[in-house]
């Protein structure tokens, strides 16, 4: 079969339908596929793999399967453009394919068995790297147009019910708010409803927090409002973020690399601890930071140093986490002593709460360290504490040796080590946030105490982290 698209675009017309025109295109070394759950005259699910300039394309009438006994039926159709990956949308009635397509999982794949250029090929075996679907898999031509598709036995086997997936892995959209053009159904003023240019928050309505109770669009509402302060601590730095797509209480997911490269998200490649070249990424401006909210991102943590200079690590930091029996006051007892240190190595340090059981303290480092050098002065540096008060605090990691203590947790200032970046909402019980905070006020505020409301009328304040930078 010839890489094309004639046939494609003699399928469709253009004046009607908002499905972009066939050019091919250069394929990248990242092979990337994309499954689109498409509503139309039957339900089904299409498959797109991207290969010698187009998408190859299956339409799967039952859609993939995790158990390795389905031998799902996958039909060949016409070669798609690499830019259809990218469509969500509604085609009109009439036309043809005429209904609503969703972009149901995307991500990149990896032939195992060889395949010509012109895909003349009767099996396929392939690695899938999605959010929803991963693992090997195989394509295996028996007639005509006819394929199966079926999951190979991996730890991946049985790993979910597709049925139970009902949104977009790129706009968190139904396939009913598609078909209603719904991107955003906002309760909000109109000056909030410019949360950005050109992104719209979609299920702004979800409740993430029940008590007290928080939806999606007022998370991105915080983000648009505190991205001002926060973006000097998150910009340019490799994230890891938490997203719980499904509220308090429900499934987190813990991500670390990149899926999809939205507005203001940018991307570095990197070897990761399996010697393995993945891609990173991180938030190049505000716009990035909603459009990583708009992904259900709700917590965000961050590297040491800045992708520009990623060997050069640049804020310190240490958490000071407490026994759970021990007393607040003993814990601002050790962070008061830790600032006692810091003052003596002629080191300026600064407070926010953690949003959760302790305090952490940031030091700017200016002075040009390797990870390692970095990694040792913040070790010493706790190890100084345990050896002056012994009876208080420890450096050792193991839960077993923090009885009665408190934990200088210095470990996070290691390569490709995070920790949560100030003015990350914490996803847990009371949706507490990471803030800043004076010296002056460590008496007064407990760890997880500043909510949402109480953060953005803290804005209006002087910064308390005024010259970090500096």
């Amino acid at each position: 079969m010839k890489n094309n698209l004639q046939k494609y675009n003699s399928k469709r017309n253009f004046k009607k339908t908002l499905e972009p025109i066939g050019k091919i295109k250069k394929s990248t070394p990242k092979l990337r596929f994309v499954v689109q759950h498409h509503l139309a005259r039957k339900d089904h699910y299409d498959l797109r793999l991207e290969w010698n300039g187009t998408m190859k394309s299956w339409a799967v009438p039952k859609g993939p399967s995790y158990n390795s006994k389905d031998k799902r039926l996958a039909i060949m159709v016409e070669d798609h453009p690499i830019s259809y990956r990218n469509f969500e949308g509604t085609i009109p009635k009439g036309e043809y394919g005429g209904g609503t397509v969703m972009i149901w999982d995307e991500g990149y794949w990896e032939p195992l068995t060889k395949i010509t250029k012109n895909f003349k090929v009767e099996m396929i075996k392939f690695i899938l790297k999605g959010t929803h679907l991963k693992g090997m898999w195989t394509l295996v031509h028996f007639k005509e147009d006819n394929w199966l598709l079926i999951k190979e036995k991996d730890e991946y086997n049985e790993y979910q019910d597709i049925t139970k997936i009902k949104r977009s892995i790129r706009t968190d959209r139904t396939m009913a708010e598609i078909a209603n053009n719904k991107p955003i159904k906002n309760t909000k003023t109109k000056k909030d409803e410019a949360i950005v240019e050109d992104i719209k928050i979609s299920n702004p309505d979800k409740v993430i927090f029940k008590n007290p109770k928080i939806t999606k669009l007022d998370i991105a509402l915080y983000y648009h409002k505190v991205a001002d302060r926060m973006m000097p601590y998150l910009k340019e730095r490799i994230i890891s973020t938490i997203r719980m797509p499904d509220g308090y209480g429900c499934e987190k997911f813990f991500k670390k690399h990149l899926e999809n490269q939205n507005p203001g998200i940018g991307k570095i490649n990197l070897k990761s601890t399996n010697n393995k070249k993945e891609d990173y990424y991180y938030i190049e401006n505000s716009l990035g930071l909603i459009s990583e909210v708009q992904m259900n991102s709700f917590e965000f943590h961050t590297w040491g140093s800045k992708v520009k200079h990623l060997e050069q690590p640049d804020i310190m930091v240490f958490d000071l986490d407490p026994d759970e029996k021990l007393n607040i006051n003993k814990l601002r007892e050790g962070v008061k002593d830790l600032k006692s240190i810091l003052d003596g190595l002629d080191l300026k340090s600064y407070l926010k709460t953690s949003g959760g059981k302790g305090f952490h303290i940031l030091v700017p480092i200016k002075q040009k360290m390797s990870w390692e050098e970095f990694r040792e002065t913040a070790r010493n540096i706790a190890k100084l504490m345990e050896a002056k008060w012994p009876c208080k605090y420890t450096s050792n990691i193991r839960k077993n040796k923090r009885t009665g203590k408190i934990f200088i947790d210095w470990v996070r200032n290691t390569r490709s080590s995070t920790s949560v970046a100030p003015y990350s909402i914490r996803l847990r019980k009371k949706c507490a946030v990471s803030m800043p905070i004076k010296w002056s006020e460590l008496d007064k505020i407990k760890p997880d105490e500043i909510t949402l409301e109480m953060a953005i009328k803290r804005l209006k304040r002087k910064d308390p982290w005024e010259g970090f930078f500096e």
